[in-house]
């Protein structure tokens, strides 16, 4: 099994226009996903995402994601190490499946699989 690395990571924010026209400015380009309830925008093989609160992914620090191969074995090498299960695994669309764990600071570590 292997870590593919971090390649997402969401941001809750509370208004998702305004939150939307800084980071098309930042990035320098319009998003590719653009929903009342998620704003992805992909550059330079970085997945930055904007999620509102309230929504149905939503969160309150930014979480990075760490893309692998078996999220439910690195679920499991996680909690032996000794962080806790936040959100277990499941499906958000198109086949692609995540979860969070807290480390053992509190801080929110994302996990992505797809399909």
């Amino acid at each position: 099994m292997t870590t593919m690395g971090i390649k997402t990571v969401l941001h809750p924010v509370s208004d998702l226009a305004a939150a939307k026209s800084v980071y098309a400015a930042l990035l320098g380009i319009a998003p590719q996903t653009d929903s009342p309830y998620y704003v992805g925008f992909d550059s330079e093989g970085q997945h930055i995402g904007l999620v509102p609160e309230g929504g149905p992914q939503s969160m309150a620090t930014p979480v990075s994601y760490w893309h692998v191969g078996d999220i439910e074995a690195k679920l499991a090498a996680l909690t032996a190490a000794g962080a806790t299960v936040d959100q277990p695994a499941h499906e958000v669309g198109g086949g692609r499946l995540v979860a969070t764990v807290a480390d053992t600071d509190g801080n929110i570590l994302g996990l992505i699989q797809d399909r």
